[in-house]
């Protein structure tokens, strides 16, 4: 048991699901896992442990933004011996050919700041995706036939933004999307020597204004986990 997750030894397996949103956690391992118990509950965060084809796998909410994702991705590692972490979430593209429904599988993950950012002091450390993973991704992704973008996505210490210079320039330089954890993800597990990797479905568009509704984000999340899934056990 760590101080944010109250799962006991034994209960987190070494595959580690992880949307921001717990009852997302919750939906997904319902739906995609099997033997499937609750192993944490601390804080509302919730965590589930099951197999997908035979393999186990946790699937763990992260809560919203880098600082409470650094919590947990650090508790998975340290404490209970993850190996590979696979973020699952929404995102907002930026780029005109990107669009709603669209699978991003996060390369690089830019950022002005992030929690680790004070250890690196005045290196500007490059976050990147687990080789291994992001290759098996775009895999699973091709063989299912989603429309999938593979690169660069801003990870943002705000959702509430007021800087479009600072999206325009974004916007420029390529970046497909923004979302709120992954630059943090990234640098965690290159700290302790696991394997991470975003994988996002475009929920709605910072150009054009259009979003998912309800309905259509349930169905298209359902591709990226299934993808996420295929990637961490590619056989």
């Amino acid at each position: 048991m760590s101080i944010h997750i109250g799962a006991s030894e034994g209960d987190i397996a070494e595959c580690v699901l992880m949307p921001g949103d717990p009852l997302r956690a919750k939906w997904a391992a319902e739906t995609f896992l099997s033997d499937l118990r609750q192993v944490n509950s601390t804080r509302g965060m919730l965590g589930f442990t099951g197999t997908w084809n035979g393999h186990p796998v946790t699937i763990q909410g992260s809560g919203m933004g880098m600082p409470s994702l650094s919590i947990y991705a650090n508790e998975l590692i340290r404490d209970y011996g993850a190996k590979r972490l696979i973020r699952i979430g929404s995102c907002g593209a930026m780029q005109a050919h990107v669009t709603l429904n669209d699978v991003i599988i996060a390369m690089t993950a830019t950022s002005t700041t992030t929690p680790s950012s004070t250890m690196m002091r005045e290196v500007n450390f490059a976050p990147c995706a687990d080789f291994a993973l992001l290759r098996a991704a775009v895999a699973a992704a091709e063989a299912k036939g989603t429309r999938t973008h593979v690169g660069n996505i801003y990870s943002s210490d705000t959702f509430y933004d007021e800087r479009p210079d600072l999206t325009e320039q974004m916007t420029r330089h390529g970046i497909l999307a923004v979302e709120m954890e992954a630059a943090e993800l990234y640098s965690v597990a290159a700290r302790h020597g696991a394997a991470a990797l975003a994988v996002c479905t475009v929920s709605d568009h910072l150009q054009t204004g259009e979003a998912l509704s309800a309905e259509a984000r349930e169905q298209s999340f359902s591709d990226m986990v299934e993808i996420a899934l295929t990637a961490a056990f590619p056989g």
